[in-house]
């Protein structure tokens, strides 16, 4: 038999236990589970979902059904090093955020949810950042970029950043 390849490392693992100690019931882990997993591999393929499970105690399906109800994780592949939230609200939508959104996927060549062909950026609209008197704003990875217009969003985009969680 085929050793199944191991997605969660043995620190994973151990970050798991140690919130399930936090919480009232194991099943309680699986959102904080499934951020911690997310945030190291940007994505929380298939075969991770099983391992959480197993760690928990619960059917897979328990822990894809909590996976599958967030907009938020990636599953099928990485979401760029930089993932940038363009705000969609409806203070945001009237000044300018729409036109925001479309003009960064124009440029970077993808579609919204898309990610550029280096890896490096996965634009994805947001319904509300909660930073209306900023608008139009962009949640770049941990970083909020407010008052942004076409040109400065494109120039912030670029700068380093902290891991995309």
């Amino acid at each position: 038999m085929i050793a199944q390849r191991k997605i969660l490392t043995d620190e994973m693992i151990a970050q798991i236990e140690t919130l399930a100690s936090r919480y009232p019931t194991r099943q309680a882990v699986t959102l904080p589970a499934l951020h911690m997993v997310h945030a190291a591999l940007r994505q929380v393929p298939l075969e991770a979902v099983v391992e959480i499970a197993e760690v928990l105690g619960l059917a897979p399906a328990e822990v894809q059904d909590t996976l599958s109800f967030y907009q938020f994780f990636h599953q099928d592949k990485p979401h760029g090093e930089v993932r940038a939230f363009v705000c969609r609200s409806i203070s945001c939508a009237l000044r300018g955020g729409d036109e925001l959104l479309e003009h960064l996927c124009h440029k970077n060549g993808v579609k919204p949810y898309g990610t550029t062909a280096d890896g490096a950026l996965t634009i994805e609209p947001a319904e509300c950042l909660g930073a209306c008197d900023f608008a139009p704003c962009i949640l770049a990875n941990d970083d909020l970029l407010t008052n942004m217009t076409p040109e400065a969003a494109e120039a912030e985009l670029k700068k380093p950043r902290g891991r995309a969680t």
